[in-house]
């Protein structure tokens, strides 16, 4: 016995629990873990093997049986203490090779980790419960908000159609735009919370997709046109006609993509691109490309455009407006798609998104677009509101740089369209123009940067007096910066 244990004694201090038996069961040896992790001292060597494992071995008159097998396989045991107390192993049994019929069982004990998995569990159930009840509050709360708002819209539209008095009208058309935009913003939140909870499903069908970005361009092109935007889309005609594929959400993400790019671009383009990439058997990737000359981002703040919640700065809300969940949708009903969506852009530079969906084709469909005053191999070109900024000679670089004769053009042309809008008391569009002008001046000495925002807040307050007093006063130093306004 002393001989054995020498010539074993580097396992004394292994972390798993050793014990040796032989043929009869009984232990000849256990090193200094399974003494401390089953309560023994010196006694536990000369008991048998079911003293330890009583539910898998039995003693015998020839030894001992079990039903644990024998080699390297793991398996789960569970180990008596002294006390008659227990806890679970993970262990495997092997035979010694030599005459010996010796046994030696490992085991380590997964107490601790048999907790901690249902710790585990437990906390998954409560997380997976916890997004289920947060998911129908959204739900339900949504749905509830949408039916006053509906409510409040249907009235309002209502009052619009009968003879008011014209500050009656302004106001109702004010609620009704609050109204579209808490329908937005309920809408947003209603998607992000299925996308969450996974219960977001795609609704594929057959459509014609010329028609849809008809659609989408009419959604965009009296905004644009109001600021001023040249709108450029191009369609491949590599495209077919129809296409299968979830139109609503498709033009949703187009809708996102170009009201961002109106939001935040005062002057310059838009363009949307949509060809195709590639096709394997009845399934056909697009790729849609958004452009835009707006304020861009800088390279540090891309990640967060995709992110829940996120903006950007703190400024853009204030600013622009939004919840930070559209492109945070777009992104994921891209990839629901089987696509991924990218950004490119630079600060002061304008701004790239680029998206690619998986659609699929229509049995018999012509992969061309046959149209009379179709190029063949050419992009067909669906809308162009003005020249592209280049072709005017007009640098989107040279523009936000006060003082350049393409800053003050775009001077001239902003604050002649805010001053009309005043007149014609359409304050939302006076903001619009506003907001073009303040970007504009920037770069601006302090005197001119003052007057610019002291207009800015009398337009906001509405106040006609206070801003043809403070628009006389932001021309005059315009004018004696360069003459700028001589032609007003």
């Amino acid at each position: 016995m002393e001989r054995r244990e020498d010539s074993i004694f580097p396992i004394e201090e292994a972390l798993e629990m050793i014990l040796i038996f032989d043929h009869e069961g009984k232990i000849s040896y256990v090193n200094a873990a399974a003494r401390q992790k089953l309560g023994y001292e010196r006694d536990l060597c000369g008991r048998h093997i079911s003293d330890v494992f009583p539910g898998s071995f039995r003693a015998v008159k020839d030894g001992f049986e079990t039903e644990c097998p024998v080699g390297s396989k793991l398996q789960n045991l569970v180990a008596y203490r002294r006390n008659l107390t227990c806890f679970p192993v993970e262990a495997r049994l092997i035979q010694t090779d030599d005459d010996s019929g010796m046994y030696i069982c490992m085991a380590n004990d997964i107490l601790e980790k048999e907790f901690l998995n249902r710790e585990i569990e437990r906390i998954k159930q409560e997380a997976g419960q916890a997004m289920k009840v947060k998911s129908e509050f959204v739900a339900n709360v949504t749905h509830e908000l949408r039916t006053p708002v509906n409510g409040v819209l249907g009235n309002v539209r209502e009052l619009l159609g009968r003879k008011t008095d014209e500050e009656t009208e302004k106001s109702l058309r004010l609620v009704e735009r609050c109204c579209d935009d808490m329908n937005k913003i309920i809408n947003n939140i209603l998607d992000f919370s299925k996308l969450e909870a996974g219960k977001f499903t795609l609704e594929p069908r057959r459509f014609h997709f010329r028609n849809m970005l008809d659609y989408v361009k009419a959604n965009h092109i009296n905004k644009m046109t109001e600021k001023g935007l040249g709108f450029f889309m191009t369609v491949s005609p590599q495209i077919p006609e129809y296409v299968i594929g979830d139109e609503l959400r498709i033009v949703q993400i187009l809708n996102n993509l170009l009201s961002n790019a109106q939001k935040f671009t005062s002057w310059g383009k838009i363009t949307l691109e949509a060809v195709r990439t590639a096709q394997v058997n009845d399934r056909m990737e697009l790729f849609f490309i958004v452009s835009d000359t707006g304020i861009g981002i800088d390279k540090g703040d891309r990640d967060k455009l995709f992110q829940s919640f996120s903006q950007v700065d703190a400024s853009i809300s204030r600013k622009y407006g939004g919840t930070g969940l559209g492109l945070n949708i777009c992104k994921q009903l891209v990839e629901l798609m089987g696509g991924r969506i990218e950004v490119e852009s630079e600060k002061n530079k304008g701004s790239t998104f680029s998206f690619s969906i998986w659609v699929g084709t229509c049995e018999g469909e012509e992969a061309v677009l046959q149209r009379p005053d179709d190029v063949k191999g050419a992009p067909v070109v669906m809308a162009a509101m003005s020249p592209p900024m280049e072709e005017n000679g007009e640098d989107p670089e040279n523009i936000r740089t006060y003082g350049t004769p393409e800053n003050r053009e775009q001077l001239k042309k902003n604050l002649s369209k805010l001053i009309l809008s005043v007149e014609m008391e359409n304050w939302e569009k006076a903001e619009m123009f506003m907001e073009t002008v303040r970007q504009l001046t920037e770069e601006a000495p302090r005197e001119v940067k003052r007057a610019a925002l002291r207009l800015k807040m009398a337009i906001q307050k509405e106040n006609y007096e206070k801003v043809t007093a403070e628009f006389e006063e932001l021309n005059n130093f315009l004018q004696s910066e360069g003459d700028v306004l001589h032609d007003l």
